[in-house]
């Protein structure tokens, strides 16, 4: 009857392919799977884009 639409917000997961510190952050324009993105904040390693994905948005 009365359908919810639910929000579907996108996340990319890098993780540094060193120390294996993982950070969630927005999907950016352009991000794609296994890409190299910047440098690790914790050890100076490259993190890579490990997975692309979308949670739904609480209201």
């Amino acid at each position: 009857m009365f359908s919810k639409e639910k929000t579907i917000v996108p996340y990319t997961l890098e993780r540094c392919n060193l120390c294996k510190t993982e950070y969630k952050r927005n999907f950016k324009e352009g991000d794609f799977l296994f890409s190299s993105t910047n440098k690790c904040h914790s050890c100076d390693g490259m993190m890579i884009v490990e997975k692309i994905f979308g949670e739904p948005l609480e209201k």
